[in-house]
């Protein structure tokens, strides 16, 4: 089934935003189906277009692969928001839109003159998605938001990295990343809510949210426990032995979630499960450089995939620690449909992560899986043309149907 049959098959969303929050939660909605036209400024376009290296592509065609990254499934259309004419092609687009996605600085909008109020004037159907750094208000609101501050910020680097000494960021922009799924996923049920009442509502969400909105266990440390969580590797904090660990020749990772499992992973590295410092959860997490140490010293007897092999056997959780090149390459990986083929109009063919979305076929009428047919991220003002013509028709069809009859 291809992708613009997907769940939000007519549903039109204008892309008003850039970098990687708003236009992560578009690209979301384009891989349900939705038709998205991005709104970029003339000449430049989205500033991650510029954002390298790595480029590929002609040198006089040079393309951005963080770009890439997040605009599959989109038509871009060129408009100069602060001209008559991009104000009015704005307008006409948010009459005929379904959901308007933007991540300006509170205020920026109202400047230009689509303010919640004028937005809703002009389509009361209208789903907002507004997606801020810090919140749309409070004493820290018109604060700009970078990821990396924003994890900061955030309390993320306090519980990430090798210790409390060296506060790490995570190696992808991970604030933007939930504040752009945190987006896609109001604006579904803003369009559920709809469904029922025949007019759209103001989504909000920011990075500040999306990361302290996924501090789970570590948030409930200090809320209710009153202790700071703080950073401990690649080990879990609460649970004990789960993390990496070194072998003869890498890392691997266990997760003994259960004491059925520490009774199976001792006994299969020859360790005392009834040892006082180890016979329960607590106990471990208690002594866990003593445990990591006989751990390591019985795992450096063998190599990584031959441990791999003897603990998945045993019904312990265990994997490898893959690189980014061995993830893609991975058959467990495009099985999943997590690689997808799309035709660029400059590079040709080219792979690009997949949607973590699948969708079973709906009886033998559907004989594949929703999914296919993905959209290259598009050139700058690709679509200029075909968005006008589109806005034209669809005015002309309002009109008609406007008419009166007889």
């Amino acid at each position: 089934m291809d992708r613009s049959d997907g769940p939000l098959k007519g549903t039109v969303v204008v892309d008003l935003s850039r970098a990687l929050a708003g236009p992560h939660a578009a690209m979301l909605l384009g891989d349900l189906g939705a038709r998205v036209i991005k709104v970029e400024q003339p000449g430049t376009g989205d500033e991650t277009r510029g954002w390298g290296p790595p480029f590929v592509g002609p040198e006089e065609e040079r393309i951005s692969t963080y770009f890439l990254s997040c605009n599959r499934n989109k038509e871009s259309i060129e408009l100069d928001l602060k001209s008559d004419d991009g104000v009015e092609q704005l307008t006409r687009l948010v009459r005929a839109a379904d959901v308007l996605v933007e991540n300006f600085r509170p205020g920026v909008l109202d400047r230009l003159g689509f303010s919640v109020e004028r937005l809703e004037e002009l389509n009361p159907r209208l789903v907002v998605c507004s997606i801020t750094g810090f919140g749309h208000d409070g004493p820290e609101g018109g604060r700009a938001g970078y990821d990396q501050i924003a994890q900061g910020e955030a309390g993320l680097m306090s519980v990430t990295g090798p210790s409390s000494k060296e506060p790490t960021k995570t190696g992808v922009a991970i604030g933007d990343v939930l504040a752009g799924m945190n987006g896609a996923q109001g604006v579904l049920a803003a369009l559920v809510e709809r469904g029922r009442t025949g007019r759209g509502r103001v989504v909000r969400t920011s990075l500040l949210s999306s990361i302290v909105g996924v501090h789970a266990f570590q948030g409930t440390r200090w809320t209710v426990a009153r202790e700071v969580p703080t950073a401990l590797g690649n080990q879990h904090p609460s649970i004990a032995p789960y993390g990496a660990f070194a072998c003869m020749d890498g890392m691997l990772q266990v997760a003994v979630g259960g004491e059925a499992q520490w009774a199976r992973f001792a006994g299969l590295l020859g360790l005392d499960a009834e040892d006082p410092r180890f016979r329960d959860n607590a106990s471990r997490v208690a002594h866990r450089e003593a445990l990591i140490a006989e751990v390591e010293a019985v795992l450096a007897q063998g190599t990584r995939d031959e441990w791999l092999s003897r603990i998945g056997g045993a019904g312990v959780p265990c994997g490898a620690v893959r690189t980014v090149d061995q993830v893609y390459e991975w058959d467990q990986t495009r099985s999943q449909g997590l690689v997808v083929s799309v035709e660029h109009p400059v590079l040709g063919d080219v792979e690009l992560p997949g949607s973590a979305l699948r969708f079973d076929p709906r009886g033998p009428d559907e004989a594949e899986e929703f999914g296919r047919g993905y959209l290259p991220p598009p050139a700058l003002g690709e679509h200029n043309t075909a968005v006008r013509t589109w806005l034209d028709e669809a005015e002309r069809e309002r009109e008609a149907v406007a008419e009166p009859v007889g």
